[in-house]
């Protein structure tokens, strides 16, 4: 994530972490800098200490000093920090305070567009981190090649999702109804900003490569700075009836059971959690063989893959899933073991909590004190 707290998948991985802690062993804490939503009240219903550090422009001098004075006030064990920005304020704030709790840091995505700085940056405050986790294998080589580090030196903790309550009888057909998908007709479902890495042009190309009697209909449910060229490029291709915009939705995960199938034709992803979420719902997948994608979709068993941007290979998939209810059916049943299985959220804190305490264990034996007892504390910072 950033240094705010909008609805996002790193932000509701937080959520996820710091819900799940056992307070009998953890004290969390979120410290987060900017836009907040309802995430944040959420935590604080569940009894969760939540820190705005209000943060205003790139170089806040005032932020730093404060951060710096909770750190001093706080005497935090643990700092995790999910984000470049609250990676480096933590270790200026912790030098300013002359507290410098153990910094995990993060990699969660592959950061192909980032600059040279950008990697300047993340290799210093990787040399100064007690531990870096990543939510992919994929994210984990790309940093371990560009930051030059030991790939072996970074700990892979996938996401964590939560299953959605299954549709109540009857409400997966008036859902198709509202949104406007017509009887009959296999109804495909992107979900994500309509942004150059998420790559919906090569699926309206896909789909003016099929024949219209073999076409899905397509509900894009998202919006971002492409809407107006996926827009011009479904008229073009003559599109208008098989395409529908439905903008920013919050109710994905009924959408996603709602669906025929769900696809994702991302030029490059990190862990993808819609992928992961679709999967979970029980809603097969289509998407490009591209970073994480190809961690969380084996081919044929959960889920359909594809060369990233080729069109034709996708508009094949599409008509795969299209005709054969069959093949849907087995897809979904085997995703949803699958990611049910791997992406618990019970699994996520199990296996960042493994991380923490070894941190904490280090940072003792470092201090030449006795090892914290399982009653140490940790707060993340986001």
């Amino acid at each position: 994530m950033s240094d705010e707290m909008e609805v996002g998948g790193s932000q509701r991985q937080i959520t996820y972490l710091l819900g799940g802690l056992d307070r009998r062993q953890w004290q969390p804490e979120l410290v987060f800098f900017r836009k907040e939503s309802f995430l944040v009240r959420d935590l604080r219903a569940q009894g969760i200490v939540v820190h705005h550090v209000p943060k205003r422009g790139r170089l806040d001098p005032r932020f730093v000093l404060a951060y710096a004075a909770l750190l001093r006030r706080e005497r935090y064990d643990l700092v995790h920090a999910f984000s470049l920005t609250a990676e480096l304020w933590t270790l200026v704030a912790g030098w300013l305070a002359g507290h410098r709790p153990p910094l995990l840091a993060s990699i969660r995505g592959l950061y192909l567009d980032e600059s040279e700085r950008f990697w300047r940056i993340k290799r210093f405050i990787l040399s100064r981190s007690a531990a870096v986790i990543a939510n992919a294998r994929a994210g984990a080589a790309a940093a371990a090649e560009r930051a030059g580090v030991p790939v072996a030196s970074i700990d892979v903790v996938p996401n964590g999702l939560v299953p959605p309550e299954p549709l109540p009888p009857g409400q997966r057909d008036l859902l198709r109804q509202a949104i406007g998908a017509p009887p009959g007709r296999p109804f495909a479902l992107f979900v994500g900003r309509l942004v150059k890495e998420k790559n919906p042009a090569c699926l309206m190309r896909a789909l003016a490569r099929i024949p219209a009697d073999e076409r899905p209909w397509v509900a894009l449910a998202g919006n971002g700075p492409l809407r107006g060229d996926i827009d011009a490029m479904r008229e073009a291709a003559g599109l208008d009836a098989d395409v529908r915009f439905l903008g920013e939705r919050k109710d994905t995960a009924a959408l996603m059971q709602s669906a025929d199938f769900l696809v994702l034709p991302s030029s490059y992803e990190g862990m993808s959690n819609v992928l992961m979420e679709a999967m979970a719902a029980g809603c097969p997948v289509v998407a490009s063989a591209v970073g994480g994608n190809s961690e969380l979709v084996e081919d044929d068993i959960t889920g359909l893959l594809f060369p990233n941007d080729d069109a034709d290979a996708l508009a094949r998939c599409l008509r795969s899933l299209g005709k054969d209810a069959a093949l849907r059916q087995r897809l979904s049943l085997q995703a949803a073991q699958v990611a049910r299985q791997r992406y618990s959220v019970e699994q996520l804190v199990r296996t960042t909590t493994s991380v923490y305490e070894r941190c904490l264990r280090a940072s003792a034996a470092d201090a030449g004190s006795v090892p914290l007892s399982p009653v140490g504390s940790i707060r993340d910072d986001a």
